[in-house]
């Protein structure tokens, strides 16, 4: 075998296999092998300098690291853009394969590989939405149990947080003991999430407030401690994008197209992206529009004649994409935002 051909490699994740194609400058295969996780480790860690490329998954940060600290030029590639290379049917070594070729390509897209704090504040954010969820879940049966008791509470959580201590205490509310005892642990279920949830919030706070990036970013309109380091988690200093515009379609806060031939197809918004990250830029833009709709300034002049003209999901999108590109500007430059001076005076 001789490794100083190799022009590429490509690795197929696994949990507990790894499999490894390596290609020389003419694209053929030169190495096909299957390992575990030290023994890839061990026979990477003898190749001379390489570059590297897998797909951007489970696992794949911490793997791309630890090939980093090697010596390699290790780049993770979105699944989605691997398909295309893939030949005839699918298995380890051809996914394989089509990774080493992908990695080649001069215009491919690729993932920048997080740092641990990035790991960490990943973590976080996904333990809230686990919370939040839980939380809603436990509010949809609660609700659901009442309806069928005759109860039933005006929209909005806190009006049934606000009765609920009544509701159990009501005698005249004729529930049975059990469904009451019932009832019960799922009201203190409700206050323990509620609790997790908004100590997991103070800790992204403190976070946040130690963190440079996050401080900048909290300097823009809609953008709190969840959104900030919601963007860092998840962008890092925004150098995988070469500009605004990119990282709010990135997003999936521009319209999808399908075009052919002279006939622009524009649809709604794409929805592609990162899920979580795009709840929070509406969740801020909705915030904004409640603060900012009735400024006299430029901005505020903006979202009116939008609004004239517009529906008000509409708008809330096309306020949030201009939060996103905005974010991106104060990532990449490491300058802080300047507010217009007609906003800033209103």
């Amino acid at each position: 075998m001789n490794t100083a051909a190799i022009a590429s490699i490509g690795i197929d994740l696994g949990k507990t296999t790894f499999h490894l194609v390596a290609l020389d400058c003419h694209a053929g295969v030169i190495v096909r092998k299957k390992f575990s996780r030290s023994q890839l480790l061990a026979f990477t860690a003898n190749l001379p300098f390489a570059l590297i490329g897998m797909e951007a998954c489970s696992g794949a940060h911490f793997l791309a690291a630890r090939l980093r600290d090697q010596g390699h030029e290790v780049k993770l590639i979105p699944a989605q853009f691997v398909k295309p290379y893939r030949k005839s049917n699918k298995n380890d070594f051809v996914d394989a394969e089509a990774i080493a070729e992908a990695v080649t390509r001069r215009n491919m897209r690729f993932v920048p590989i997080k740092t641990d704090d990035q790991l960490d504040l990943q973590a976080l954010h996904r333990v809230r939405e686990r919370l939040v969820r839980r939380r809603t879940a436990l509010i949809n049966q609660i609700r659901g149990f009442l309806l069928e008791r005759g109860l039933v509470f005006a929209k909005r959580p806190a009006n049934l947080r606000r009765q609920m201590p009544l509701v159990l205490e009501d005698a005249d509310a004729k529930l049975t003991p059990y469904f009451r005892r019932l009832l019960n642990d799922l009201w203190q279920e409700w206050k323990q999430v509620q609790l997790d949830i908004d100590a997991l919030t103070e800790e992204m706070e403190r976070l946040s407030v130690n963190d440079s990036a996050c401080q900048r970013l909290r300097e823009i309109h809609g953008v709190g401690p969840v959104v900030a380091s919601a963007i860092v988690a998840a962008i890092g200093n925004g150098a995988a994008f070469r500009k605004g515009r990119e990282f709010a379609a990135w997003l999936g806060l521009v319209p999808a197209q399908y075009s052919t031939g002279d006939k622009t197809c524009l649809l709604g918004i794409s929805k592609r992206g990162n899920e979580y990250l795009r709840r929070m830029f509406i969740h801020g833009a909705r915030a904004v529009l409640f603060r900012v709709k009735y400024d006299t300034g430029a901005f505020g002049e903006w979202v009116k004649r939008l609004e004239s003209r517009r529906a008000r999901n509409v708008v809330v999108v096309a306020i949030a994409n201009k939060l996103a590109r905005i974010a991106w500007a104060v990532l990449s430059s490491g300058e802080h935002y300047q507010m217009p001076r007609a906003f800033a005076a209103a």
